[in-house]
């Protein structure tokens, strides 16, 4: 698998985490219904979610990750 499949990958998975467990919060703590909730899960899903990218670097490529509450940017 290249890395550039394991980065979609690892974004998918980690905003579908947030997704689900924002959304499962957001029924419990809030009123709302119908479209707002899925929207409202999204953005937040969407601003939470760490990012990953695969860059070519002279030691080949690697996956970097940048996070929201970590400083900087991490390799994994």
């Amino acid at each position: 698998m290249s890395k550039k499949t394991k980065a979609l990958l690892y974004n998918l998975f980690c905003f579908a985490a947030i997704f689900v467990a924002v959304r499962f919060l957001l029924v419990i703590y809030t009123h709302l219904t119908g479209f707002w909730l899925p929207l409202t899960a999204f953005v937040i899903g969407t601003l939470l979610a760490p990012k990953f990218q695969a860059v070519n670097t002279k030691e080949g490529e690697k996956v970097f990750m940048k996070w929201l509450f970590l400083k900087g940017i991490r390799e994994v």
